[in-house]
């Protein structure tokens, strides 16, 4: 089943790096025990993100032990004012979709709701944090349900609250990536807030771009996390991106492609735009010849 809602990305197996440094067993088997110590700790600490003062310090913490249990450093590049905002000033923040990781550093820099599918509610090391973080859940195989669910995002960004999407749809492999679904950005029109795009890269110790932490294909999440906590020196590069105002642009799809160029940019990457049919031009009809004069 494809669809706008439910894309298929073409990366695979094929896509990921060859040849990247890795640890061995033994600190594999110490990250992913550090990895579910932080998921109990923060199942014990879940009464406390209940009261509002602190929590967001308290999630901050819980998703930077997440990535420091992985061995994932964060390089952080521009964005003062997004991460010393107060809060209360909704925005929708998207972002180039690579692995699960994602959602660990973006709410590593700043906690947030997010829009997910509905299967990461069920995920064994993120499904409970994600859920109580106020996500709103989008079942992508029910598009009756989708207006409703694009108004409860309204609704949230209204508010006051900052929501992190991914407008690509699917993971990718960070190599390659795909195009900007534009439903959520009327989301962001609707509510009157403003767009921060957020582009991601991640690359090893030494400067070279790894597709490894990548998320794709058919394999499990699982397999996935066993073969993030075998990589060495991961880095994780975060631009945040200067924010796109109300108004800006006047509908979804232009609002969608400055954020997906936003993206490209910081990403130094470039993306074709997408083909669009050329009208054919009409011809005027010739005109009439004078007639002779008499």
């Amino acid at each position: 089943m494809s669809h706008a809602w439910m894309p298929s990305s073409p990366c695979g197996d094929g896509c990921l790096t060859a040849d990247d440094p890795v640890v061995g067993l033994p600190r594999r088997v110490l990250r992913i025990t550090a990895a579910i110590s932080v998921v109990l700790a923060a199942l014990v600490c879940a009464p406390l993100l209940l009261v509002v003062p602190g929590r967001e310090r308290l999630l901050r913490l819980i998703f930077l032990g997440m990535l420091r249990a992985f061995g994932v450093r964060l390089d952080i590049r521009g964005g003062a004012d997004f991460l010393t905002a107060p809060a209360g000033r909704g925005a929708l923040v998207v972002n180039n979709h690579i692995s699960w990781l994602d959602i660990v550093a973006i709410n590593a820099l700043r906690p947030m709701r997010a829009l997910a599918k509905k299967e990461i509610a069920g995920w064994p090391v993120l499904g409970g944090l994600v859920r109580r973080g106020g996500s709103i859940f989008l079942d992508r195989e029910r598009l009756t349900t989708l207006p409703a669910t694009m108004a409860s995002l309204a609704d949230a960004l209204r508010t006051g609250s900052l929501v992190s999407v991914t407008p690509e749809g699917t993971t990718w492999c960070g190599l390659a990536s795909g195009r900007f679904t534009t439903a959520t950005f009327q989301a962001a029109i609707d509510g009157g807030v403003p767009v921060r795009p957020i582009a991601l890269r991640y690359r090893l110790a030494d400067g070279r771009e790894t597709s490894r932490p990548a998320f794709i294909g058919p394999e499990s999440l699982i397999a996935s996390l066993r073969r993030v906590a075998a990589l060495r020196g991961l880095v994780l590069e975060i631009h945040i991106c200067p924010e796109i105002a109300p108004g800006r642009a006047e509908t979804r799809r232009e609002l969608a492609a400055l954020a997906e160029a936003a993206v490209h940019s910081a990403l130094g990457t470039v993306q074709i735009p997408a083909q669009q049919r050329r009208r054919t031009p009409r011809r005027e009809a010739a005109p009439l010849a004078s007639p002779p004069a008499k």
